[in-house]
């Protein structure tokens, strides 16, 4: 299997899971931010897996622009809007599968 499909498929399961837990939240409490922030904040390995997800997606910024740059990319934008979307688990697979696809139409 190629490599950009196995990208497409961890973009899918990136989008599916965390929605999964995130759609009967919101279901059940609205878009409460609030609440959102409470309950990830209220134990310490919330806090723990939601700083290493905020870190983590700003790295990601810094990397999808750069790396953008530097082999002219389009649409860099793209992956980053999907990062606050949905998350890492789409923003980085997608950057990923992108940028494959644009190498490949540079070779």
């Amino acid at each position: 299997m190629k490599l950009k499909y196995i990208y497409a498929v961890i973009c899918l399961f990136g989008t599916i899971l965390p929605f999964l837990q995130f759609i009967p939240w919101v279901i059940e409490n609205g878009l409460d931010i609030p609440l959102f922030v409470q309950e990830l904040f209220s134990t310490r390995i919330g806090a723990f897996f939601g700083l290493d997800v905020i870190v983590s997606a700003v790295a990601l910024f810094v990397f999808i622009y750069t790396e953008s740059k530097r082999i002219q990319m389009p649409y860099f934008w793209v992956p980053m809007l999907a990062t606050l979307s949905v998350g890492v688990s789409l923003g980085l697979p997608w950057f990923l599968y992108m940028r494959l696809v644009h190498l490949e139409k540079r070779a």
